[in-house]
Order: C-alpha cells, then structure tokens, then sequence
C-alpha cells in the first residue's frame, strides 16, 4: 500500500519536507538567538548606566570612538561655548519639549554637541538661557550619534533656522563651519532654568520594536515547520486512502454527461 512512496513525486515531496523542516528549525533557532541577545544587551545597559553614574569622568579623547561599551560613560570636557540650537520634538518625563544644544569648541578645533538641557513647550529660542562665557569644564554622559528612526529622533526636514531633528555630526556639520565629533554630551546636571536629560541607551540595545520582530519570526518559523509535517500527513492519508479504494475495486468513475448531436444546417451546405 505504501509503494507509492517510491515514486519519484513522491522522492521529490520527501526530499523537500526533509530539507524544509531543518531549514525552518534552524531559522526559529536563530531569530530567536536575536532575540535573547537584545535582552542581555539591554540588562547589561542598564547595569552600565547605574555603574556609569558613580565612575569618575574620563578625558573625552579616552573614550572615543562611541561604542556599546562606552555609551552612557561619564566624561570630561574641556573649551568655549558656540552656536545654540534646538532639537524640538523631545519628551522628558512625560512632557514634550525641546533640548537645549550648545556647541563646544575643543582646543583641537573641533565642538562636541552638548546637551545643556531641556525646555518644555513649543521650540522658541527667546526662551534658551544664555550658556557660559569663557573657558569651561563640563561633565556628562557620553552619547552616541543619533540615526533618525531612533526613539524619538525624527525624521522629517525642513526645520526652521537654528534646529535639527537629530544631534549626529552628519546633520550639525551642515549648520556650522567647523568639524564636529562623532558623539554628544548630556550634562550631569543641567544649566539653571533648564531639566537635565537623561542618558539613553546605546543603539540596538533597548527592548523596542525589532527585538520582539525577533521573536515575532521566531514563533513564524516554527509554524512553518508545522505547517510542512502536517501538509505530509495529509498528502501521506489521501495517497493511502485512494490505493486502498483501489486495491477494493472503488474507483472515482469518469465525469459523463449528455450526448451533444452536431445538426448541420442544410441551408449552409454549398450546392453544386
């Protein structure tokens, strides 16, 4: 009865549910790696920021590049005010604003973005306390460059003078003359009249939406995985079923319908 399995559709079904169901298995497998890689990047985020607040700050040129493992460090940095821009669009405990964002000029030549702290409201520059004059030594927590998509970085353009939608060197070195790192500053403790900004994560580490992605395709693949057995067996009983019916003499008889008669018009045959 179960001769049929060696036939070659047969040979070609088996051969693809056996390849399909590992493939699947192992793509479930890795999605879900992903996953519980964004979990531990995001507990090891939180325990470096708690450490981070009570380290001692470090000279910026120590901990650049930004990386995962610095994000969030407490640094030191040493020049003169510059520019002040706006970064409208950002909630701080609940509330909409804008951050505050001044420019440091480094002996170097080069200005670190600062972020001097938050203002509630719609953006109005009237409003940004006047920074430090002179030479001056800030304390904050390293930032990396922001990408728009990330959370609450905007995306759109088009801003009035003196804003930005994101703080990343690729869109402030469009605003001003000079070179900027690749990396920001929030301050510790933010200028008078102004709430501090908290530090955020390092990009890719939080729980957001493309980690529980992750897990979302995770729960797909093994699906597929069922879907393949289950489509097997059943293709398996219907083969079964019909060479047993066979085997009892019970055969699907052939569809038969009425007799058609071709009736030609004696009209239409040509005379001769």
């Amino acid at each position: 009865m179960y001769r049929f399995l060696l036939t070659p559709r047969w040979w070609g079904i088996n051969v693809f549910v056996l390849l399909a169901i590992p493939f699947c298995v192992f793509m479930g497998s890795w999605q879900l790696s992903r996953f519980e890689a964004r979990v531990d990047d995001s507990r090891d985020a939180k325990a470096q920021a708690e450490s981070a607040r009570t380290e001692a700050a470090r000279p910026l040129a120590e901990l650049l590049p930004v990386d995962k493992a610095t994000v969030g460090r407490q640094v030191t940095a040493t020049g003169r005010y510059a520019e002040q821009l706006l970064v409208p669009d950002r909630e701080v405990d609940g509330k909409k604003g804008s951050y505050v964002l001044t420019l440091l000029r480094t002996d170097g030549g080069e200005a670190l973005p600062v972020v001097r702290g938050w203002l509630p409201g719609s953006p109005d520059r009237s409003r940004i306390p006047a920074a430090p004059s002179g030479e001056v030594t800030v304390t904050g927590a390293l930032q990396a460059s922001e990408q728009p998509g990330d959370n609450g970085v905007s995306a759109r353009g088009g801003l009035p003078a003196g804003q930005t939608a994101a703080i990343s060197a690729a869109s402030l070195v469009n605003l001003v003359p000079y070179d900027i790192y690749d990396a920001w500053m929030t301050l510790t403790t933010a200028d008078r009249g102004m709430t501090t900004v908290p530090a955020s994560a390092a990009p890719g580490t939080g729980l957001d939406l493309k980690a529980f992605q992750n897990l979302g395709y995770t729960g797909e693949w093994f699906v597929f995985a069922g879907f393949v057995v289950f489509m097997w067996f059943r293709l398996l009983r219907r083969e079964v079923e019909f060479a047993r019916d066979a085997a009892l003499g019970i055969v699907p008889e052939e569809p038969t319908g009425p007799a058609v008669t071709v009736v030609q018009d004696e009209a239409s045959t040509p005379v001769r």
